[in-house]
């Protein structure tokens, strides 16, 4: 059992940057970012392979987030910067036991609590 605890969230204003760190309790192959606003669906962020050197972004935050992940490969992170309104949600690590990335939810094996990020305007 692997367990995921997320940090980092909070209140910024339009156009700042965040840093949300992840850290896995155990081994994990391809790790995640989803996020999920009040009344909407969960939504894929970004993912990054085991060792670190392949990512994915959602068309959204594409150029403005980076994922990577920590030389012990148990942490995970995720630089938020020109932060907008509309990417206020909770934030949710997760990892699957694959090889393959997959921006669908219901693919990754563990999720964390999440964390909260208001953007505000």
């Amino acid at each position: 059992q692997v367990q995921l605890v997320e940090s980092g969230g909070g209140l910024v204003q339009v156009g700042g940057s965040l840093r949300l760190s992840c850290a896995a309790s155990g081994r994990t192959f391809t790790m995640g970012w989803f996020r999920q606003d009040s009344g909407k669906e969960r939504e894929f962020v970004a993912a990054i392979n085991w060792s670190g050197d392949a990512t994915y972004y959602a068309d959204s935050v594409k150029g403005r987030f980076t994922i990577s992940r920590g030389n012990a490969k148990n942490t995970m992170f995720l630089q938020m910067n020109s932060l907008k309104p509309e990417d206020t949600a909770v934030y949710y690590c997760a990892a699957r036991v694959s090889r393959y990335y997959s921006t669908n939810s219901q693919d990754y094996d563990y999720w964390g609590q999440g964390t909260q990020v208001t953007v505000s305007s």
